[in-house]
């Protein structure tokens, strides 16, 4: 008997946990039913008769409407389904009252940084001002690996195409970013290497920094150094030597923020990887932590369940901003709002735009929004925080650890080798990519198809990124990938 999944009980669609062959029987209810075609492992199979424009449920939501008519047993896909998503939305608020209950306090082995805040690694980041410095960045960040010494774990250049020639919000996204990574906790040292001549200038960037310690960030700008390789090694030293001494000490958990992403999604990232990392969430914010979502058009479809666990009515209307702003940029490109799923996902089984932000939203488990931030904002209450950002891979995780995150929780059903400014844990939603790219994925959630019960795998998923709190290395960090993506928006000069 082949293995199906319904995932809710007002579904009309379930889920091949196995691909099916035509006249392949398989029950759902204590009902057997036989597939009428051939259903790919991680698509959905029609569990009842359809007319044309009858609506398609999964998660007990809509996903989209059928375009013909569909018969039980039958593969539902882009092929007889489409979106039933329009453009800007009404919403009313309807609070569900969402509410986590208090947990047993945990820890990890962290940084303690100035300000209260704490770090998950100890590296020294070189931070360029303008992409044409980057290759001096990366050449600096390549010799001074030799310097290393003590708890400092790596010297990493952070090098990007931006920083002049941009004008308005662009520029001005440009800068703050650069600035969280400045002072993001995960540095034990920064150097800021600018060119002199750029519009976002050292001068123009201390601005949107702040106040900083002179030990723990330095500037050197490259047309006023006589050798900047010779003037930035120095630097690179003396940051190393500053920040080696110290030492991770025990922390609570309620000082982490953990960024929420997902990419390459299949059929199994809504009722694998992404509910694991939902209740993972929920399992950090009981105990005090904070978790980030964000990618805004993967919500489309599925917002409403997120501004109904606003905790209040403001944060509501943050949520419809939100959402309705990014609806707006895409209008303003004259883009279609609901063209989301990628020629992967589609592969995997997601067939519309529902059908991903359905899936998606899940990361976000149960708790409360208390928290909604602008592109380039940090983290400033705890518990859940949305974000705006893209739904592209670097440029949202590049968000979340600018907005504070220490960590990025990545789900994939097609598996990816990127990196982000922080540790990116990849969860796998299957077996099958976890065992193929045994050198990018670094938890299995697939086991959830196999047996192994939410509660265990979420207790073993929880304490796996407490070990990497506490140094443990990811599959990216042990292959030397540090990547940095900015949402380019602008006019280019």
């Amino acid at each position: 008997m082949a293995k199906i999944i319904k995932i809710h009980k007002d579904d009309n669609v379930a889920v091949a946990i196995e691909e099916l062959k035509q006249g392949d029987a398989f029950t759902v209810n204590g009902e057997e039913l036989k597939a009428v075609t051939d259903v790919p492992a991680g698509h959905k199979v029609a569990l009842c008769d359809m007319e044309e424009k009858t609506p398609v449920t999964k998660y007990g939501c809509p996903i989209g409407y059928t375009t013909a008519k569909v018969a039980k047993g039958e593969w539902i896909h882009t092929h007889n389904i489409k979106t039933g998503l329009g453009d800007l939305l009404t919403y009313s608020y309807e609070p569900v009252g969402a509410k986590l209950e208090e947990a047993e306090k945990a820890y990890f082995m962290g940084f303690e940084r100035d300000g209260g805040k704490v770090g998950v690694r100890n590296e020294i980041w070189i931070i360029p001002t303008v992409g044409c410095v980057n290759n001096i960045a990366t050449a600096m960040a390549k010799q001074a690996a030799s310097l290393v010494k003590g708890s400092v774990e790596d010297v990493v250049a952070f090098p990007h195409p931006y920083g002049c020639s941009q004008m308005g919000d662009d520029q001005e996204h440009t800068r703050q970013i650069l600035a969280d990574l400045v002072n993001h906790p995960n540095a034990g040292g920064v150097l800021v290497l600018g060119l002199g001549c750029e519009n976002s200038n050292i001068d123009e960037l201390k601005k949107y920094i702040g106040s900083y310690d002179e030990k723990r960030v330095k500037f050197l700008v490259c047309q006023e150094s006589d050798d900047e390789m010779a003037d930035g090694l120095q630097f690179i030293g003396e940051l190393i030597e500053q920040a080696s001494s110290l030492e991770r000490t025990k922390i609570s958990a309620e000082k982490l923020i953990i960024g929420l992403k997902c990419g390459g999604s299949d059929g199994f990232s809504g009722i694998t990887a992404n509910p694991l990392v939902g209740r993972f969430s929920d399992m950090l914010i009981s105990r005090g932590g904070t978790t980030i979502l964000t990618e805004v058009p993967e919500m489309f479809g599925a917002e409403t369940l997120l501004m109904n666990r606003c905790e209040n009515e403001e944060l509501f209307h943050k949520t419809v901003d939100l959402i309705n702003d990014f609806k707006n940029y895409f209008k303003s490109h004259n883009q279609t709002i609901y063209e989301n799923p990628s020629p992967g996902n589609k592969k995997g089984g997601i067939s519309t735009l529902e059908d991903k932000s359905l899936g998606c939203t899940q990361k976000s488990g149960s708790a409360p929004v208390k928290g909604v931030l602008s592109y380039g904002e940090t983290v400033k209450e705890p518990g859940l925080n949305l974000l705006s950002a893209p739904g592209n891979d670097l440029v949202a995780a590049t968000a979340l650890s600018a907005a504070g995150a220490h960590i990025v929780l990545f789900t994939t059903g097609r598996g990816t080798p990127f990196a982000s400014p922080v540790p990116t844990v990849k969860i796998s939603s299957n077996s099958r990519i976890a065992g193929k790219k045994g050198g990018w994925i670094d938890f299995n959630a697939g086991v959830l198809t196999e047996g192994e019960d939410m509660d265990s795998t979420a207790e073993r998923f929880f304490r796996y990124v407490l070990d990497v709190a506490s140094g443990k290395k990811v599959r990216s960090e042990e292959a030397g990938f540090h990547d940095m993506a900015i949402f380019k928006q602008g006019v280019t000069l």
